[in-house]
């Protein structure tokens, strides 16, 4: 029996260390996202058209442990580098909606990461925590498609904003009316 354990142990030690997608239980995996490699695109409708924007990636990581799915990091985006291609509509919405000037960041806080993610190729995951926007937290589920290669991350995300039940102000006139959410389309690169 010893001289069968003797040639197991080590076999099923090796085999463990070099499956392609397994991870040591316990171990936290470290994603560092790359802010040029990071579009964070917004879509408002209106009466008239449909206004398209992008915001700038300041910073990212996320750390999350594959068993327990318990997750930390932060997304910080630039609330000032709104761009829609008009800078009256632009300034509007960082003085009056955004208040970028108070309000800085948007930050995005992960707790828990649901789901599995894959090491090697696409995975669907989940990933809860709280949005901070115009000095408040909101908690959100942010659902993510992932494409893992070689250690690269590629994720798209899309959700809604509900900004004016968050407590922003609407920047609709008596004429130009605009929906009360806006719409996020994330896609990132990230590395562990």
């Amino acid at each position: 029996m010893i001289k069968l354990m003797r040639f197991i142990l080590p076999f099923a030690i090796l085999t463990c260390l070099f499956a392609g997608d397994t991870v040591i239980p316990g171990q936290d995996t470290v994603l560092q996202i790359d802010p040029a490699q990071t579009t964070v695109e917004f879509v408002l409708g209106d009466v008239l058209h449909t206004v398209h924007g992008t915001f700038q990636l300041k910073r990212g990581n996320i750390r999350f442990d594959v068993v327990s799915g318990k997750a930390a990091g932060e997304l910080v985006v630039d609330a000032a580098s709104g761009a829609s291609g008009s800078k009256a509509r632009d300034r509007r919405m960082n003085e009056h909606v955004l208040e970028s000037e108070k309000y800085p960041d948007i930050v995005f806080r992960p707790d828990r990461l649901e789901g599995k993610l894959a090491m090697q190729g696409p995975s669907q995951v989940q990933l809860h925590g709280m949005f901070a926007i115009h000095g408040a937290e909101h908690e959100v589920t942010l659902p993510f498609d992932v494409v893992a290669n070689d250690g690269q991350f590629t994720a798209t995300t899309s959700f809604l904003v509900p900004y004016v039940k968050w407590g922003m102000k609407n920047p609709s006139t008596l004429i130009l009316r605009v929906n009360d959410k806006v719409k996020i389309d994330i896609r990132t690169v990230a590395r562990r």
